[in-house]
């Protein structure tokens, strides 16, 4: 099956093979030359094929993807003129989501599944500060303590700071230093309103793998304007969320057509101040994804801005005017001609300048799986409006969601905040009357205690404690340490922290 996007000046149809369109694929372009609107249209094309689609809607007008679409007289003149094919009017299934739960569906996920490496990198540490807080997660997955939200986190550093010489013999020295940068960095993103994504019910990436009652895929719209003015906390979303499909969804092989493909909108902010090894996982993701009927196609502004081992991936290309105003940016232009297969009626460097709106260098993979030559060609529009909706057709259209009410509903079970508060208060009468006779006494002994040292049951069940698992055998310790990165999949280490179980 070809889902045609663009037709040649022969009048020559372009598209991608549906059965290949898991071979991940690149949008790039200068601001203002069609990326949106091939994004726009790609993304209908994938729909209405059956296969739900995944973009972040970074400037607001990918909504309109919501709602039929209409022509201008000049529109419809200019159509006409360069021998395209007037769209026929219609809307996708869309379900709306938000990480602020303002202009969709709340997303949100635990402490837990984001992991201290993901973490980090929202908070701007430093690999000493890192470390400290991977430790800090490794004494809450030891004592099964629930890292829900930053209430959770916020009791757990208290506990340790008030105890740091037991902690210190179970897991090297912790400088008090580090903690306190990240307790000022947890405040910093408390005060940016990333609050709101952690919590629970967290978001089931499962839920993506819809289709409408027609047999259409949903087409699934983050809304990312206000999540772009945190640059980090935007890659950093949509790297878990990539994180999740991966680690949840089963080996397929190749498919007739994908599971779901991922617009990254953005995506040289995925890479922007990564550190190699988070760079390394991310292409590692890329390769392996695939295989999982996972299509991800990068939007971005130049193919320099994605790195070499993630860019070699991207099979499928549609490549809009770059404009060479400055020495450097002609070098650019001609590094990006030279990664098509050159068609020899035009030269691809000469084209990417001179291309018109609306127009692109197209290359796709053909049935053999090898790249076409590239080709000159406008990008056919979209059935769907072409800008933003008013809050009426949201509204209506986030009604009409298949989760409709699910995730608005709050949920705060018991998680490492309330454990520790609730052993602390039942240790109170214990804890005044030893004061009175050792005003030294350790805070939250009983709870620090059962931390430590296990405790035991109502009917007699033993919990062991941190020092009793330590010391049961270095085998055992490097064996459950690997069994972790096994259950937490290919990004383990930068995910890290157990997988809170959910309630639907």
């Amino acid at each position: 099956m070809l889902l045609e996007i663009a037709r040649t000046s022969k009048d020559e149809p372009l598209g991608i093979l549906a059965s290949l369109a898991n071979r991940h694929g690149l949008i790039s372009g200068a601001t203002g030359t069609g990326k949106t609107v091939s994004l726009q249209a790609l993304a209908q094309k994938f729909s209405n094929a059956g296969v739900p689609v995944f973009v972040a809607d970074v400037k607001g007008d990918l909504a309109g993807i919501a709602v039929p679409g209409t022509l201008s007289e000049k529109m419809s003149a200019r159509l006409k003129e360069l021998a395209l094919p007037l769209p026929t009017p219609g809307a996708c299934p869309t379900i709306f989501w938000d990480v602020y739960g303002e202009k969709g569906h709340p997303v949100r996920s635990t402490l837990s599944e984001l992991g201290p490496a993901l973490l980090s990198r929202l908070m701007g540490l430093n690999d000493t500060q890192a470390s400290v807080l991977q430790v800090l997660f490794k004494v809450a997955d030891d004592a099964g303590l629930l890292l829900i939200d930053f209430k959770d986190v916020n009791a757990l550093i208290k506990l340790v700071m008030e105890n740091l010489s037991q902690f210190k013999e179970q897991y090297g020295h912790l400088s008090p230093a580090s903690i306190g940068t990240i307790q000022r960095a947890l405040l910093t993103l408390e005060s940016q309103g990333t609050k709101d994504f952690f919590g629970e019910p967290a978001f089931d990436a499962l839920d993506l793998l819809q289709n409408s009652g027609d047999g259409r895929g949903y087409v699934h719209v983050l809304a990312a304007d206000r999540l772009l003015s945190t640059p980090v906390v935007y890659s950093t979303f949509l790297l878990w969320l990539m994180s999740e499909l991966f680690e949840q969804l089963p080996e397929v092989g190749d498919l007739e057509k994908p599971k779901l493909v991922f617009f990254f909108d953005e995506a040289h902010l995925l890479f922007k101040d990564a550190p190699k090894a988070l760079v390394e996982r991310i292409e590692q993701v890329v390769r392996l994804i695939r295989s999982k009927g996972v299509g991800i196609y990068f939007v971005t502004q130049s193919p320099l801005d994605i790195p070499q081992t993630v860019l070699g991936q991207l099979s499928h290309r549609i490549q809009h005017a770059l404009r060479a105003f400055t020495p450097q940016d002609q070098k650019a232009v001609k590094v990006v001609a030279d990664t098509f297969r050159q068609n020899p009626e035009f030269s691809a460097e000469t084209a990417i300048s001179q291309l018109k709106v609306g127009e692109a260098l197209i290359s796709m993979l053909d049935e053999s799986g090898a790249p076409t030559v590239v080709e000159r060609a406008f990008v056919q529009l979209p059935g769907s409006r072409l800008g933003p909706i008013d809050s009426a057709e949201r509204a209506a259209a986030m009604a009409a969601s298949p989760v409709a009410g699910h995730y608005e509903k709050f949920v705060d079970r018991v998680s490492a905040f309330e454990t520790i508060a609730s052993r602390t208060t039942a240790s109170a009468p214990e804890t005044s009357a030893a004061t009175a006779s050792a005003p030294a006494a350790a805070s939250h002994p009983s709870v620090l205690n059962e931390i430590l040292f296990g405790s035991v049951g109502p009917r007699g069940g033993r919990k062991a404690g941190l020092v009793e698992k330590a010391a049961t055998s270095a085998a055992r310790s490097v064996a459950s340490s690997v069994g972790r990165e096994i259950v937490r999949g290919l990004l383990g280490s930068i995910m890290g922290g157990s997988r809170p179980s959910r309630r639907r």
